[in-house]
């Protein structure tokens, strides 16, 4: 467990200091306790200012320890992406939670087991099959109705009229609580700039307002999240719940759209060099695919190279395979052994990679947090 003395501090900061770290075992993903705070606290604020219901999604860090941190160091509502997330969450006290994903109907038994241990699980649907294996499952369950805002992912199309007949049908059911409309703007990721990501922003919202105002249930509320729409407004209105999550950590994708600076991104993947090849312009690093993740950047590359440090290097991370990744440039000075730091694409799956991050403090390990693992 993180102490309090390192939760309540903001200053210290591991940029551009070298790693005093034991030579464990790499590959290793760390995190940077301090940005973590000071991303955690810049969201909590933001929603408290605006006044609307602040229910941070875990999935991206799946801790216990961060999740206090997004809460201020209480424990608050929270969102989830799997149920062992939420038995997680649920054991180590939490007690509001929904899980926002359209649930299948083999996993209802298990959601209501949780329920009954908590004081509400908030279960997601977007069809007429979910509703009806609700309402066969012989529980009652708390539900939200997933709209989509145009991700095309999951949701009923807002405009539809069989969309109205469904949100209707579920406000009648004896088997539920309808508690509201959720979306989430995950096409947001493939915006460009900030500017484009506001739009998307007012878009997310505008199609919870247009809904709920068809239905004429102003009580239902409407929950929106996603990192970079969360990231770049003011402040939160037209919703009454906001659910962010990748925010904890950032990641080099959310720098290349205008979600935040690369300071603000608090984790990287420390690897070793074991292959050096000057003749050809080449590194081979320890951390492939099962470390960093697939997902490429827009420039067409698997994260931003640094040294222990964190500073930027002119080299580029251009392939990758299961075990190892390929590094371009000019590598004549890069013997092997020599230790590299990576700054992921995409922070929620590098994370799920691990069953366990190493907290720094002025380049040191201070901490392990062990992430929930599983569906």
């Amino acid at each position: 467990m993180l102490n309090d003395r390192f939760i309540e501090r903001s200053t210290f900061n591991i940029r551009h200091s070298t790693l005093n770290i034991p030579l464990l075992p790499t590959p290793v993903f760390l995190v940077d306790g301090s940005v973590v705070q000071r991303n955690c606290d810049r969201m909590r604020e933001k929603a408290r200012a605006s006044g609307v219901i602040f229910r941070p999604h875990v999935k991206t860090h799946k801790t216990t320890e961060i999740g206090r941190m997004q809460h201020g160091g209480a424990i608050g509502p929270i969102t989830v992406s799997t149920l062992a997330e939420a038995e997680l969450f649920a054991e180590a006290g939490w007690r509001d939670i929904t899980y926002a994903v359209p649930i299948a109907p083999e996993k209802l038994e298990r959601a209501a087991a949780l329920a009954s241990r908590i004081e509400r699980l908030n279960v997601l649907i977007d069809s007429r099959e979910a509703l009806q294996a609700i309402e066969q499952s012989g529980h009652v369950f708390d539900v939200f109705l997933k709209v989509d805002c145009g991700y095309h992912r999951a949701g009923v199309d807002p405009d539809h009229p069989d969309s109205e007949r469904l949100a209707r049908s579920i406000a009648q059911s004896p088997s539920v609580h309808f508690q509201g409309l959720l979306t989430h703007a995950g096409h947001s990721y493939n915006s460009r700039n900030a500017e484009e990501i506001r739009r998307i922003a007012g878009e997310e919202c505008a199609a919870l307002s247009r809904f709920r105002a068809l239905l004429g249930m102003d009580e239902l509320v409407r929950s929106v999240g996603s990192t970079p729409t969360a990231s770049v407004v003011e402040s939160f209105s037209d919703c009454d719940e906001v659910r962010p999550g990748n925010y904890v950590f950032f990641d080099a994708m959310q720098v290349a759209i205008g979600s935040c600076a690369i300071d603000d991104v608090a984790v990287s993947v420390l690897t070793t060099v074991i292959g050096s090849y000057p003749d050809r312009n080449s590194l081979l690093i320890d951390a492939g695919a099962l470390a960093l993740s697939k997902d490429p950047g827009a420039d067409g590359f698997y994260g931003i190279v640094c040294d222990e440090s964190l500073q930027r290097l002119p080299l580029n991370l251009t392939t990758i395979s299961q075990e190892h990744g390929k590094i371009a440039g000019n590598v004549a000075h890069i013997p092997i052994g020599t230790r590299l730091r990576i700054i992921p694409n995409h922070s929620c799956l590098a994370a799920a990679m691990y069953d366990r991050y190493y907290v720094i403090d002025r380049g040191a390990v201070v901490d392990e947090w062990k992430p929930a693992r599983g569906w």
